[in-house]
């Protein structure tokens, strides 16, 4: 197959005037268009990222990379349904992805240094650190920027609506008339916004609702993982007075916390009603089928791709922080409190 130069050669024209009809640029006359198309259709030609960017200045590839301070890598189901709605919207847009690598042979030793020596035109950022070193040299270099679930006034940011989640759920078990309800946090570092701000809301509108208050019913989990959320829902079984209700930060951990009710004897919904956040693949399948709080992995990763593919086009670092709404998904693992008068909705 030939090289854009070969077909400059054989047309008797420079590489920018063959990379003009490439990329479909009007400032070629028809007589050319058509002869070089006609080149480029016998020799079989491919147009690629090298070719395309001598016209448009754009190497067409996006970075990836992924911070993280918990172990969870991008297994975790939230991740990994994020990163293919990347992948979709970046193809919409006629983008390719590249993840972030420290390359022996590259010798680079920072995300950053990677990125510039691929030429990639932004990059996305997925972080659970808003602390960590690189994350923060990335906010700071001259690309385009977009980062997942970490608030930042100086880059474009995009993060679930946390605190509405766990609204939705607070409210929902006070209608089924449950006043002690407890609250797993996905984790105890304290600088991990998704469980910060869970965990504050959770307070919040405990609060706002009048419902019980235990600083007991508060248990800090890690990882956001099934075994933590077993290990923090045996620890609210022993209590004196234990919930009857409890929200988890993640569906693992529910599923940790239903596992738990069951070997104590217990039931999920009869005994305690349990609700989780994410509404990953397995919640619809597992028995009781949970009720959980949705984050829209496609939504946040196509703004995500928008807001970075925007920042590209108009040339300028852009501070747009948005927040993706979450719903409630009503199933099977929660029933109205046994020992409480329930008003009617």
């Amino acid at each position: 197959m030939s090289t854009i130069y070969e077909i400059a050669k054989i047309a008797g024209v420079s590489t920018t005037t063959v990379s003009k009809v490439i990329n479909d640029y009007p400032d070629v006359s028809d007589k050319t268009r058509k002869k070089i198309k006609k080149i480029l259709e016998k020799e079989n030609f491919l147009p690629n990222a090298q070719a395309q960017g001598l016209t448009t200045k754009k190497s067409w590839t996006l970075g990836v990379v992924y911070f993280e301070d918990l172990g969870i890598g991008l297994s975790h189901p939230f991740f990994s349904k994020v990163i293919e709605a990347f992948k979709k919207q970046a193809d919409k847009h006629g983008y390719s992805l590249l993840f972030g690598s420290k390359n022996d042979r590259l010798k680079n030793t920072t995300f950053l240094e990677y990125f510039k020596y691929k030429c990639v035109d932004g990059i996305a950022i997925i972080c659970t650190d808003p602390n960590d070193k690189e994350t923060l040299k990335l906010i700071e270099s001259d690309f385009p920027i977009v980062v997942i679930d970490m608030l930042n006034d100086n880059t474009s940011t995009v993060t679930s609506d946390n605190e509405y989640g766990s609204k939705l759920a607070i409210e929902y078990l006070f209608r089924l008339g449950h006043k002690r309800i407890a609250h797993i946090c996905g984790t105890s570092e304290t600088d991990n916004l998704p469980s910060v701000t869970r965990m504050e809301a959770y307070k919040k509108y405990i609060k706002e609702f009048n419902l019980y208050r235990n600083d007991d019913y508060l248990v800090s989990g890690e990882n956001f993982d099934f075994d933590s959320g077993y290990e923090a829902m045996n620890k609210l079984l022993k209590l004196k007075n234990p919930p009857t209700a409890v929200l988890a930060s993640s569906d693992k951990m529910a599923l940790g916390a239903i596992r738990a009710i069951e070997n104590s004897g217990l039931k999920v919904p009869e005994d305690i009603s349990v609700i989780g956040f994410d509404d990953i693949e397995l919640a619809e399948y597992v028995t009781p089928r949970l009720t959980t709080i949705r984050q829209n992995c496609d939504d946040i990763g196509k703004a995500a791709i928008d807001i970075l593919v925007e920042q590209i086009n108009k040339k300028e670092r852009l501070a747009i922080n948005k927040v993706i709404p979450v719903e409630l998904i009503v199933r099977e693992s929660c029933a109205r409190a046994k020992d409480e008068n329930v008003e009617e909705r």
